[in-house]
């Protein structure tokens, strides 16, 4: 299981937020389909929520504990019947960080002016 820092959780649960659940885990159970699921989507995308339905809330963290176990991955969030799961996916390339948006400086009027002129000739 992939430990993370405060920091990397909290970055996490905010990319998360808005995700919805692709894989759900129902009456049977924790099932080799299921795992495989899982560790598919966290090929594909890294970060996912599974949804449960009808697990005991006891039995929800020992099957959060079991899928990080088999699966190499984080737990970032378990709330209510949702779990976020996190695992690094060397072989995707990173995302290019997006280029910092800025609004050109307010010009003077003489430098308003001049850019005018410039354009005339």
């Amino acid at each position: 299981m992939i430990e993370l820092t405060p920091i990397e959780r909290r970055a996490l649960r905010a990319t998360a937020h808005h995700l919805q659940p692709v894989v759900a885990i129902s009456q049977h159970g924790l099932t080799a389909a299921v795992l495989k699921e899982i560790d598919v989507s966290l090929k594909a995308h890294e970060l996912i929520k599974v949804k449960l339905h009808g697990i005991e809330r006891d039995e929800r963290d020992t099957l959060l504990a079991s899928i990080c176990a088999e699966l190499e991955c984080a737990p970032v969030q378990h709330i209510g019947n949702i779990f976020v799961l996190w695992r690094n996916n060397p072989e995707k390339e990173p995302a290019a960080a997006p280029k910092p948006r800025r609004k050109p400086a307010p010009r003077t009027k003489k430098q308003a002016a001049a850019a005018l002129e410039k354009k005339r000739k």
